[in-house]
């Protein structure tokens, strides 16, 4: 034993223990431990039998180890603390390695993704460039495909839209100039008939059918004017002027109406943009064309022109006493070709809008039927 002490105090018996006699014995175990106790001390003991050379058993060894249960904890704990630290060890090696591998495919997608976002009809897209042949290279080798067909569906999609447009414009232009020809040519006809037949009153029709065909001709040029100007639209000449100052010239020409009041409400300071003055010109104008036109004969136009500044950007407002836009209308306002009127080419605020997304504003509208309607314009201003 590690301790003689018991053996020399007499304090371990001189008997076997029972429960291990029977495992000994009688079960014919090899080896048997058993946990005894002293009063309050535990120890382990291991009893084995010895054998002579035959096999047969003449005696049994035991021998307590009275420091076993201490020792055995402290194993297990330095035990557990090896298991734990390798288990710790192992977490973090394998955190680090799915961490390098997490990244590794995230930053893969990250370029994938970037493509992604920056594909876009109107302009030629970068393939991607994978050298790798894994489950990665097999999505960028689609999305190089993918590419392709889109560059070239683009070139056929703005082959049909500009042969579309093309076709739409022809049969504006054609409805447009019909319009006034039919007129045109009735009145010829009817003064032809009054030449023929000698009719007495042959120069006052001659005055009335010359009447008709000027107002129909100015329409024309008006017809000529309006296209000419939308086709213009990508000739833009930038220059830095005032905002208000263009306000008060375009205005003052409709001072001379009688039946028209515009009220001015501008900002106290210059407004300095930076734009096509011809254009912003002719912005202003259709506005205030289109508001006086929206004001029915019975009543007299009355046309508010505001602009404030804000956030580096200037809100440009006019506003009239017209019959509103109905609801079912409001959505095709800026469609080119699309009017509310009954003569007119439609293209008049959709020049508008074309003008205004071209410095990088917007415009858009409230109305209320049979009351106003206000159309704004946001343009952004050069600081000083």
């Amino acid at each position: 034993s590690s301790l003689p002490l018991p053996y020399n105090t007499g304090m371990v018996s001189t008997k076997i223990d029972p429960v291990a006699f029977y495992h000994l014995n009688k079960l014919k175990d090899v080896q048997f431990f058993h946990e005894q106790k002293i009063g309050k001390l535990k120890y382990i003991s291991n009893y084995v039998p010895v054998r002579d050379e035959s096999g047969k058993e003449y005696a049994y060894l035991n021998i307590p180890y009275f420091e076993s249960e201490s020792k055995l904890k402290d194993e297990i704990s330095n035990f557990l603390v090896t298991i734990i630290n390798l288990n710790a060890f192992i977490f973090l090696m394998a955190g680090i390695i799915a961490l390098f591998i997490t990244n590794r495919i995230t930053r893969s997608f990250y370029i994938i993704t970037n493509k992604m976002k920056e594909i876009n009809i109107g302009k030629v897209n970068e393939e991607i460039i994978w050298k790798r042949k894994d489950e990665i290279g097999e999505l960028v080798n689609e999305y190089n495909k993918m590419v392709k067909k889109l560059d070239v569906s683009a070139v056929l999609l703005a082959r049909s839209e500009r042969e579309g447009a093309w076709r739409e414009m022809a049969r504006q232009v054609a409805h447009e100039i019909k319009n006034p020809l039919t007129p045109m040519k009735l009145n010829l006809q009817y003064l032809q008939m009054a030449i023929d037949t000698n009719s007495p009153n042959v120069k006052d029709i001659s005055l009335y059918v010359a009447k008709i065909l000027v107002e129909q001709i100015d329409h024309l040029s008006q017809i000529a004017t309006d296209f000419s100007q939308f086709a213009d639209l990508e000739r833009t000449k930038y220059q830095v002027f005032d905002l208000n100052e263009s306000i008060k010239q375009v205005s003052s020409l409709y001072s001379i109406n009688a039946k028209l009041a515009i009220a001015l409400s501008l900002y106290e300071e210059k407004i300095m943009i930076r734009a096509d003055r011809t254009q912003i010109n002719r912005l202003l104008t259709n506005l205030i064309q289109n508001a006086i036109q929206s004001v029915p004969e019975s009543r007299s136009a009355e046309i508010e022109i505001e602009t404030k500044y804000l956030n580096s950007k200037v809100i440009l407002s006019v506003k009239d006493n017209g019959t509103g836009i109905p609801e079912n209308m409001t959505s095709k306002i800026f469609t080119p070709n699309f009017t509310t009127k009954t003569s007119g080419t439609g293209l008049g605020l959709a020049m508008c809008k074309g003008i205004v997304e071209k410095l990088e504003g917007k415009i858009w509208f409230e109305t209320k039927e049979n009351e106003y309607t206000i159309f704004f314009v946001e343009l952004p201003v050069i600081e000083n």
